[in-house]
């Protein structure tokens, strides 16, 4: 294929990446939105894409949707993921997606890696990870789905650890997968800055 044809057919095929909402508060048809019914991984707040395209390339049984507020980011995963099937993306707030777009027990596996940790701690309550996030979380993962969240700030790992040991539908598991890096990852990587992670699974509704 000439090179300005495949540079078209690139710019042609973008678009379908990038979920058009009919509505704010109905749920997602999942089906409609990937032509195909197969377990669903969400990347929360996926950036620039290097994660979500490297794990969805790794796993084309499965679904693969990167939520992602800002623009220019939505923009550069759905141009890297154009040749991906299994990738969609939503330009939204990871915590409104969770909550109000998400079908009830339909993700297999939540990802959210080195979500901003607002260190200062007039700026504690803007942390996306909270007990009424991880109770969304909760009710939109598949039993015995999956949660895996990584950070390199200690604080926030240790505050995570305590929304989840007081959430009875999770068990906490170290985070043993060996996952594709992620744009931060990499730079935490080479700065030599220790990453802390776990997976919380589910194991029971919450009463």
């Amino acid at each position: 294929m000439p090179a300005d044809e495949g540079s078209l057919a690139h710019r042609r095929h973008v678009p379908f990446r990038v979920i058009e909402l009919d509505s704010l508060t109905d749920r997602l048809d999942i089906l409609r939105i990937f032509g195909r019914k197969a377990p669903l991984h969400v990347d929360l707040g996926c950036g620039d894409g290097l994660f979500l395209c490297a794990v969805a390339g790794r796993m084309p049984d499965k679904n693969f949707l990167g939520i992602e507020r800002l623009l220019n980011r939505v923009r550069t995963s759905a141009r890297k993921a154009a040749w991906l099937d299994n990738v969609r993306l939503l330009r939204m707030e990871s915590s409104y997606a969770v909550r109000y777009l998400l079908p009830a027990n339909s993700v297999e596996t939540f990802y959210l890696l080195f979500p901003d940790p607002w260190p200062k701690r007039r700026h504690h309550q803007r942390r996306i990870v909270t007990p009424d996030f991880l109770g969304a979380i909760h009710g939109a993962l598949q039993k015995n789905g999956s949660i895996y969240i990584a950070t390199d700030d200690v604080d926030y790992f240790g505050r995570i650890k305590e929304i989840a040991v007081s959430n009875p539908g999770f068990t906490i598991r170290h985070a043993d997968v060996e996952l594709p890096h992620s744009k931060f990852g990499l730079i935490f990587e080479q700065k030599g800055a220790q990453i802390h992670s776990l997976e919380l699974r589910k194991v029971s509704p919450v009463k």
